[in-house]
């Protein structure tokens, strides 16, 4: 399909710089088969049945942007280029895949100081011109972090204010726990005790896998078809007990309901052909759009998504184009928080 079929306007005004307080809070639109509801996410239990079970990304956004200093000197005899690096994807224990500003200045082999004691080599150059970085020293990684980092808050909202310490818990679920990610799953940030307290009250369960949500889920699609654009591959795992109590829960009449994008593709990528799950350890670079026949999952609870995104075609995928289409011309005419930090859906596709 072309990509600008999934194209729209979306007013400056309707992106959450600030999540809801307390998250519950928030709105939620639901989308069920092609009617369309307004509600909160408190409401959540009023709109799944006792036997359903929600699906929870548990994995834990690391401080992954850094800012520092090239060392050494250029071919011109500059000293001192400011580089930043945001890390998406972890390579091994001390080095990690970085997308890099200001990547002109910065020659293979070259040390970066990013303060605090925090250093890094430019190990390699990679093919998508991203680099590998290669920590130095014995601390782990995610300590030489916490020191020197901050919250990779997406670009629609870095670009408007500076990340501060709020953010640190703002951009973490409550289900965090398996440190990894560089972006946060964040139709779980919705999330309070409260809310699972009152779900599990009217008999609906839930579950945790993880998956380590990369930067790449930020970048634009820049091929005019669908067809020629090269998803971001990502880890994630589902044990075998999980993948058991998830076919269970089918068996028995109830329905799978992925919380985010991030859950409902690890659960698609582990999924046979008949809709069973099954165990799941590596990389998935699943890249969903209408056409594709969902098998391992029967809702979808996500935020509101960018324009011309994969993660728009995938809620298009499951919903149609035309659905998603009336249902986020409602959502901004009601004034309805966009993206990260912004309200809710859920999307019920007729079975």
């Amino acid at each position: 399909m072309r990509v600008d079929a999934f194209d729209f306007d979306l007013p400056p005004e309707r992106i959450a710089l600030r999540p809801a307080r307390p998250r519950d809070a928030a709105r939620m639109l639901v989308v069920a088969g092609r009617g369309l509801h307004d509600a909160g996410v408190r409401d959540l239990p009023a709109w799944l049945r006792r036997g359903d079970c929600l699906v929870f990304n548990d994995t834990r956004v690391i401080p992954a942007r850094l800012e520092g200093v090239r060392g050494g000197r250029d071919r011109d005899g500059a000293a001192g280029a400011k580089i930043g690096a945001t890390l998406h994807k972890r390579v091994d224990l001390r080095r990690w895949q970085a997308f890099v500003r200001n990547a002109k200045r910065l020659d293979v082999g070259e040390t970066v100081d990013f303060g605090a004691g925090v250093t890094a080599v430019a190990e390699q150059r990679l093919p998508d011109g991203s680099f590998v970085l290669a920590f130095q020293g014995d601390e782990p990684v995610e300590l030489l972090l916490d020191r020197a980092g901050t919250m990779p808050l997406p670009p629609y909202i870095a670009g408007k204010r500076a990340t501060d310490e709020a953010d640190r818990a703002d951009y973490q679920t409550m289900f965090a726990r398996a440190d990894g990610a560089v972006a946060a799953p964040t139709a779980a940030l919705h999330f309070t005790p409260a809310l699972l307290a009152a779900l599990g009250e009217a008999g609906i369960a839930s579950e945790t896998l993880t998956l380590h949500v990369g930067a790449g889920t930020f970048l634009p699609v820049k091929a005019d078809d669908t067809a020629d654009h090269v998803m971001h591959a990502e880890w994630g795992c589902i044990d075998a007990d999980a993948a058991a109590r998830l076919n269970a829960v089918r068996a028995a009449g109830g329905r799978v309901i992925a919380v985010g994008t991030t859950s409902l593709r690890l659960l698609e990528s582990a999924a046979r052909a008949d809709g069973t799950i099954e165990p799941f350890t590596g990389d998935t670079s699943i890249f969903i759009t209408p056409g594709y026949r969902f098998r391992a999952i029967d809702g979808l609870m996500t935020n509101f998504h960018l324009p011309r995104s994969t993660l728009f075609m995938l809620v298009s995928a499951l919903m149609g184009l035309d659905a998603m289409r009336a249902a986020y011309d409602h959502a901004i005419a009601e004034g309805y928080r966009f993206y990260s930090y912004g309200d809710s859906s859920l999307l019920l596709p007729t079975q």
